[in-house]
């Protein structure tokens, strides 16, 4: 059974996605195009690299995500460091340790930059804060000068995953002719999370009605905030308050309308976008939500 996919952003609780994965390949899915915002672009570029879904569990399980919330010391000092941080970088940590922790592991099945992978195999959504536009990975690197064929696969998934404020945007300098006519400083283009702009798009291989089209399933992470209200405390806690919030409202009105059939929704058991600091028992619970949410999606489901 030959799918579309595409998995929707949501930090920590990313891991979920796998485990849903697990359960699609079990029931005879095989996946043909995939994209992702965020968390959910590591899981599509695994899938576009050729990573199977049990070599995607070990992945998962053995990931220490703490790392990832890396910054030069300087920066640990209570109070003042982190908000000097934020200051001078505009993120709370660098985003290069999750960078190069996805450059590896790509590496290890040979795929390095999007040439690598066949062409339209991988979308991956970030959002370009400098002209207020959503930014389709790679293609959309066109228009700022830019080859998508050589472009690393790594360095557009940690765009995906920028977390405003959390973690720094990834500065993108145009080339060519999309830089004539700029001075120096307009060239320059900051690139966040895809979420801020569409963190679940389900629409993107969505064909005119009247042409053939192959079913595209979304992977979607429900069960964030419900219930559970954000405590502002500072300037911090309101930013992560205000980027959960968008995240949950996204693209909600396309989804629960019209597409609700074609979308497998994922309990996330109350982990936090940001929610790093992890435990083991707790990755292990949301890999089985995605992988208990997944076989009861395709016990029922009939494609169109």
């Amino acid at each position: 059974m030959l799918i579309n996919a595409v998995f929707e952003g949501g930090g920590v609780k990313g891991i979920s996605l796998a485990g849903a994965v697990k359960a699609a390949e079990d029931s005879g899915v095989v996946f043909n195009r995939v994209a992702g915002t965020s968390s959910g672009s590591i899981v599509a570029a695994l899938l576009a690299a050729g990573f199977t879904a049990d070599e995607m569990s070990e992945i998962v399980k053995a990931t220490p995500y703490a790392s990832f919330l890396y910054r030069a010391p300087i920066f640990n000092i209570k109070i003042i460091g982190p908000a000097i941080r934020l200051w001078i970088k505009k993120g709370l940590y660098s985003g290069e340790a999750l960078e190069y922790w996805i450059y590896n592991i790509l590496k290890s099945k040979g795929i390095r930059t999007f040439s690598d992978i066949p062409p339209g195999k991988l979308m991956i959504i970030a959002s370009d804060i400098t002209n207020g536009k959503i930014l389709v990975l790679p293609d959309d690197l066109i228009k700022l000068g830019m080859n998508p064929a050589t472009f690393e696969v790594s360095k557009a998934v940690r765009m995906s995953t920028s977390i405003p404020y959390f973690f720094d945007p990834v500065i993108l300098r145009m080339c060519g002719q999309a830089a004539r006519g700029k001075s120096f400083k307009d060239q320059f283009v900051y690139v966040v999370d895809g979420g801020l702009l569409s963190n679940f798009p389900l629409w993107l291989f969505d064909v005119p009605p009247g042409q053939p089209q192959l079913q595209t399933i979304g992977f979607q992470m429900v069960g964030r905030t419900t219930g559970r209200p954000h405590i502002i405390r500072g300037p911090i806690s309101m930013l992560t308050a205000m980027f959960e919030t968008m995240l949950s409202a996204h693209d909600e009105r396309y989804i629960e309308q019209v597409n609700r059939f074609r979308t497998i929704k994922i309990p996330t058991l109350g982990v936090g976008t940001t929610q790093f600091q992890i435990s083991p028992d707790k990755i292990t619970e949301l890999y089985e939500s995605g992988v208990n949410a997944g076989k009861k999606f395709f016990r029922n489901w009939k494609p169109s």
